[in-house]
């Protein structure tokens, strides 16, 4: 039950991988990598906050961990979550419009992505905080119910990076330190 989970959430993790790896600089893109070092310094933070929450789920979900403890750790990294995909909108926003065509729709996109997001991270919170830690069988069924709705919760910001991408972002956003994620995360 608890591995199912560990994997579910990995998928959380592979989201924020999206814009990370090796990016080569072009001369010819000063406004956008400038454009891209605002929003990256914003996101560092918070993509950080994401990686930490994700490796504390996996670590009660691959430990004999009791359902009190398991329940507490995800409902906190799923609050941390919801917040830091929240702040990462809100830096996009603060950045202003992408210097790309298309900029403020790609923008204005991205934006409701990382708030489905942080929408959906909230709402697992919930759901968790509810599941009953006494019985052992019903939190198991809550937790599988919880697991289920990782995907659905990650769609806005997976949404969020494709968009970003086709938007012609990718590339200076890769080349920022900000937007590039160590993964600690087990085979």
């Amino acid at each position: 039950m608890n591995k199912k989970f560990a994997a579910a959430v990995s998928g959380g993790a592979v989201l924020m991988l999206v814009l990370s790896g090796c990016g080569g600089e072009d001369d010819g893109q000063k406004k956008t990598d400038a454009w891209a070092k605002k929003v990256c310094d914003a996101w560092g933070p918070q993509l950080k906050k994401i990686e930490s929450s994700n490796v504390d789920i996996k670590r009660v979900a691959t430990e004999s961990s009791k359902p009190e403890e398991v329940q507490q750790t995800d409902s906190a990294a799923f609050q941390v979550m919801s917040e830091a995909y929240k702040s990462m909108g809100t830096a996009l926003t603060g950045a202003g419009v992408p210097p790309v065509k298309g900029g403020e729709e790609t923008q204005n996109a991205a934006v409701q992505g990382f708030a489905a997001t942080s929408k959906g991270y909230a709402d697992l919170k919930v759901k968790m905080d509810a599941l009953d830690v006494k019985d052992q069988t019903k939190f198991a069924e809550g937790l599988k119910d919880v697991a289920g709705g990782l995907e659905a919760a990650t769609q806005g910001g997976k949404q969020a990076l494709d968009k970003l991408k086709t938007g012609g972002l990718d590339k200076a956003m890769n080349g920022q330190p900000g937007c590039q994620v160590q993964t600690t995360t087990a085979g």
